[in-house]
């Protein structure tokens, strides 16, 4: 089987009606953090079931609801999902040893608002961070990351540019 997943971070509180229309055509949604507002989840989940962490600009109704990391396994792949993660040989203090405990194949996070996605040799493991979908930041663009698991392995991984924020309606 397979499950296409969208993934998204750094909403602060701002879900952008696009983001709707991409959710229609996937199994699941993940949001890395730093949602600001239920609202946001609660309009996704009625879309779609969602898997979230929550970020470092949440509040505690937020955190009760979501947990600050999470591990899981879908379609033969190790996930793990936490908010403030650094990158690639610039881990965020913690996310090393946490890295070597679960060896994750997948490892997502968000909070730099800087889109990456790059295969970390050192931990066989691959990297994504989607980039911040809302518009509170510095970032230019609002994206998103949409990909595939199956068989074991993410596949078929497709950034989406919603808009250059300085341009979107506000």
């Amino acid at each position: 089987m397979m499950k296409k997943i969208l993934l998204l971070s750094d909403t602060h509180g701002f879900l952008d009606p696009r983001v709707l229309g991409y959710a229609k055509n996937v199994d699941e949604i993940w949001h890395a953090g730093d949602i600001g507002n239920l609202n946001v989840t609660d309009t996704l989940k009625k879309l779609k079931p969602i898997r979230a962490v929550y970020g470092n600009i949440d509040n505690a109704t937020i955190r009760q609801e979501f947990p600050e990391d999470l591990f899981f396994e879908l379609e033969g792949v190790s996930v793990f999902m936490t908010h403030i993660g650094g990158k690639p040989y610039k881990y965020a203090k913690g996310i090393p040893e946490k890295l070597s405990t679960l060896k994750p194949q997948l490892f997502i996070c968000g909070h730099s608002h800087i889109l990456k996605v790059v295969f970390d040799k050192n931990k066989e493991l691959l990297y994504i961070n989607p980039g911040a979908a809302g518009k509170h930041g510095f970032h230019r663009k609002q994206t998103l990351i949409k990909f595939e698991l199956a068989n074991g392995k993410a596949q078929n991984l497709v950034v989406i540019e919603l808009a250059d924020k300085t341009t979107s309606n506000s």
